[in-house]
């Protein structure tokens, strides 16, 4: 979490599915961490083009509401591409 924490302060963060998923698309992350009450429809998709471009993917110790106050943010969060 303290790799996360850092990046998320230096900005190298994608926030949201739409943009992780589009970044996976084209091979531009090197880890996906997902919130713990991820949708599981959503969660197999994160899964699927992960796996298609080797990034790991690692589920948070916390919910997305928990995730979205980690990211300093006021929304939930249920997934973050780190860059």
């Amino acid at each position: 979490m303290k790799e996360l924490k850092q990046a998320v302060q230096d900005g190298n963060v994608l926030i949201g599915a739409d943009q992780v998923i589009k970044a996976l698309k084209k091979s531009g992350l090197k880890e996906v961490v997902v919130a713990k009450n991820c949708p599981a429809a959503l969660k197999k998709d994160i899964d699927l083009y992960a796996g298609l471009a080797n990034v790991p993917v690692t589920q948070a110790d916390m919910n997305n509401e928990e995730l979205g106050v980690f990211c300093k943010k006021n929304f939930f969060i249920s997934v973050i591409g780190v860059k």
